[in-house]
This record gives structure tokens, C-alpha cells and sequence, in this order.
């Protein structure tokens, strides 16, 4: 039978994977991977140093056989199914602005079919929508239908009779980035499944209470592999279905999440980039300059927020409770754009998602979906008091403040030697800058 390419994007893996199943029914597999410049040169290091190690595990586990080509889609896709012969070129449908228009092109330059088999998300984008067909803009209405449509079974372990096809010219993986002392953990396809096993074994029955706690080890630190499509969440799914506790029921939930904004990015897909709710963009909002430059570097002089900032250069990951944390501080104390604050997110996280970052900053900024309103502010220190009530969170990113004990790290400005080791004096006045917020609201015209 002729060959296939199996395009790979985000789907490095080999188990679970419906477009490699599809691929292998023909004869042998070319497994590709396009470095695109358009997706690799605005991706942070971080994200670039995970692609580059998971491509290198992905290589690994198919025997050398990842054919790698930088370049342009269109060009790279078209010039491999003529060096190859190719009958159909394979991939997992992409729900994202780019990739849509992407995958068009590529389509129209082939003479070939490109078969979309699967999608990243558990249910593809588009479609879960109301009895009368609009999309959803609410989060709970959207989970209680997409828990009822449901999702495929995983699609099992790798086809048997595999085979590679090999001799194909490979221009070899781009040059690992330098991360100065940002820690990556272990990535690839082994390497996800054994952190969802840890997670479920450990910390899953109390994961809706330990969730809100950056200082456990109580999250699954799963979304880079997710992005990356190292392990699929019908995966998770289908183990969830065997547990019953509150902790499975929450975190269902926050797959949902996932979907949802993905469905949302895929109706809008302007919400990338713009307000979701166009009136916020009238807001009275300052250009980022000293005081931004204070929070990125996690010297704002409010523990709570400086460790979640210190915590995403150290790692290229924060915790989900304390990103919205920082977030509100930057849009509503600093008063400075959300787009902002997303686009360096994106620059230092790991698991830099277009759709659940930045809908996650438009959520706190009010202007995208769900009732989060403008008037929400976040508190920095009743914040932390509350979720990191022993100070153990504060402590680990903010070594200046590791003299201070239990829940005092978080006011140092109450202890007589809070400042005795160069942490900052707070930048503004929250209390003020939290009344300035609401009145430059007042003002936004209905």
C-alpha cells in the first residue's frame, strides 16, 4: 500500500493517538514535524526548550525515525509528499486561528488528501452549543452539556504492524534555548503518564480543597502536557470515570475548562487578541512602564504576587489560584491592559496556551465570558493569608522573607525586621488603587 505522512503538531505521543491509528492503515508512516517560524520565533524559550525535549523523547520512542523540517507548511508539506510519494498527508485537527488558516493552505497545495482525524480537546471545538444552536458564553451551562454529550473512548496503544518509513532527509531538531536556571521537569509522552499516576494516586481524592493551595503539591501540573499533546484528555477522562470523589469531580470540571475556552477561541477568534466585551477597551488604562517592570519582576513589595512572578521565571509555570492573583494586581491595582500581562505570560510559561491564557486574563479583567465582573478585585494579602496561610508558598520564591514566620511573610511591613533583607516597600496603595479601579469603571459609558 502507498505511504502516509503523519503531520504532528500537538500530538507527540504515540498511544491514544486516532490520526497515527488512521495513517498506519496505509502502508508505511512518515512522521513529520514542521519547526513553523510563525509558531516558533513569538514562543518563549520555555515553550521552545519543552517542544525541543518532547520531539527528542518522540524521536526516540519511533527509533529515529521524526523527520524534522523548518519552514513553511505549505512549502515543507508539499515538497515531502513528492519526495516520499505519498498517498494522504494525516493530522489532528487544529482549532486554533492560525492553524485553521494554516491547515487550509496546506490543504489547497496538495494533491492529496489531508485527513483530519481527532482533535487535542476531549470534544472538538463547535461543537457543544444551546438547543437552538448559539454558543455558549457561560461556563456552568457549557459543563453541564458537554459532561452529557460525552467524548470517544481512548483510541488504545499504537497500531500493531507499525512500520517507519526512513531514509527521509530530517534538517534535525533547532538548538535548545539557554534557560539560565529556569527548571523544566521531565517531559514526553512516559513522562506525562507518570505524573497523571502520581497525581491520581496521591493528591486526586482532595484535589477540589488542596487545588487553592500553591504551597502542596496538590494540582496535576499536567497542562504542558496537555499543550503539547503528550497525553490526551480523553485519557484522563476515561480513569476519572473509575474514581468517585469530589477531587474527580472538580478536576472534570477544569478539563472542561479547558474546552470551553478553546470553543470560545474557535467562535471568537478576534478574543485572542481582543476584548471578548469590545465596551472595556474605553477603560481609562495606564501604559505599562516602572511599576510593570516591578511586577514582572515580582518586586511589587506584596509577597503573594512577587512569589507567583518569581515562581514563573523559576519554573515557567504558577499556580492557577495565584496567577489570578497576579493578574488582577496588574489590571486592577496597576491598572495597566490585560494583553500585556497575557503576552508575558506566554513569553515565560511552559504551558503557554493561546485560548486558556489569555481567556484566563480576560476573565479577570471582566471583559471576557462568565459573571466575572470588572468590581471583583482581588485582595494581594487576604489572598495569601487565606491560601497560603503558613507563609510556606511566600517563603520558597521570596528568600528575603525567609526569616519571617508562618502567615507574617506575607505583611512585612508589620514586623520590625520585615525589610532587614532588601524585599521592597509595596508600589502603591492597594486599597486606593482598588478605589481607583472601580470609579474608572463608573465611568465606562453602558
Amino acid at each position: 500500500m502507498p505511504d502516509t505522512v503523519l503531520w504532528l503538531r500537538r500530538d507527540l505521543r504515540l498511544a491514544d493517538h486516532p490520526a497515527l491509528q488512521a495513517a498506519a492503515q496505509g502502508g508505511r508512516v512518515v512522521p513529520l514535524f514542521v519547526v513553523d517560524p510563525r509558531l516558533w520565533q513569538p514562543a518563549g524559550d520555555p515553550r521552545r526548550a519543552w517542544l525541543v525535549r518532547s520531539l527528542r523523547d518522540l524521536d526516540e520512542r519511533m527509533d529515529g525515525a521524526l523527520v524534522i523540517r523548518s519552514g513553511d507548511p505549505v512549502q515543507v508539506l508539499a515538497g515531502i509528499v513528492r519526495e516520499t510519494g505519498a498517498a494522504s498527508v494525516h493530522v489532528t485537527a487544529d482549532a486554533g486561528p492560525y492553524g485553521r488558516e494554516r491547515d487550509v493552505a496546506v490543504e489547497h497545495a496538495l494533491d492529496v488528501p489531508l485527513v483530519r482525524t481527532g482533535t487535542p480537546y476531549a470534544v472538538g471545538p463547535g461543537t457543544i452549543t444551546k438547543s437552538d444552536g448559539a454558543p455558549y458564553q457561560v461556563f456552568t451551562p457549557f459543563f453541564r452539556a458537554w459532561r452529557d454529550h460525552g467524548w470517544p473512548r481512548p483510541a488504545g496503544p499504537p497500531p500493531s504492524g507499525l512500520r517507519w518509513r526512513r531514509g527521509v532527509d530530517s534538517t534535525g531538531l533547532p538548538p535548545e534555548p539557554d534557560l539560565a536556571g529556569l527548571r523544566l521537569p521531565d517531559v514526553g509522552e512516559d513522562a506525562a503518564l507518570e505524573r497523571w499516576r502520581a497525581f491520581r494516586e496521591t493528591a486526586l481524592p482532595t484535589y477540589d480543597t488542596d487545588r487553592n493551595l500553591p504551597a502542596r503539591n496538590g494540582t496535576s501540573r499536567l497542562s504542558a502536557h496537555l499543550k503539547y499533546g503528550e497525553i490526551h484528555p480523553r485519557t484522563l477522562l476515561a480513569d476519572l470515570a473509575r474514581h468517585r470523589s469530589k477531587g474527580a469531580d472538580v478536576f472534570r470540571s477544569e478539563l472542561a475548562w479547558r474546552d470551553f475556552y478553546a470553543d470560545v477561541l474557535w467562535r471568537e477568534p478576534r478574543s485572542a487578541r481582543e476584548y471578548l466585551r469590545p465596551q472595556y477597551r474605553r477603560l481609562a488604562y495606564e501604559e505599562p512602564g516602572p511599576l510593570f517592570q516591578a511586577w514582572c519582576e515580582g518586586r511589587t513589595g506584596f509577597p503573594f504576587v512577587d512569589a507567583g512572578m518569581r515562581q514563573l521565571r523559576a519554573e515557567g509555570w504558577v499556580h492557577n489560584r495565584v496567577r489570578m492573583v497576579v493578574a488582577s494586581f496588574l489590571v486592577k491595582d496597576l491598572h495597566v491592559e490585560w494583553q500585556h500581562g497575557a503576552r508575558y505570560f506566554l513569553r515565560w510559561l511552559r504551558d503557554g496556551d493561546l485560548a486558556s491564557n489569555n481567556h484566563g486574563w480576560q476573565w479577570v479583567a471582566g471583559s471576557g465570558t462568565d459573571a466575572a465582573p470588572f468590581f471583583r478585585v482581588f485582595n494581594p494579602v487576604t489572598q495569601g493569608t487565606k491560601f497560603d496561610p503558613d507563609g510556606e508558598y511566600v517563603r520558597r520564591y521570596v528568600p528575603e522573607l525567609g526569616h519571617l514566620p508562618g502567615g507574617s511573610a506575607h505583611e512585612p511591613w508589620a514586623a520590625p525586621d520585615g525589610y532587614a533583607h532588601g524585599y521592597p516597600a509595596r508600589i502603591v496603595d492597594h486599597a486606593a488603587e482598588r478605589r481607583s479601579a472601580l470609579e474608572r469603571f463608573a465611568r465606562l459609558p453602558s
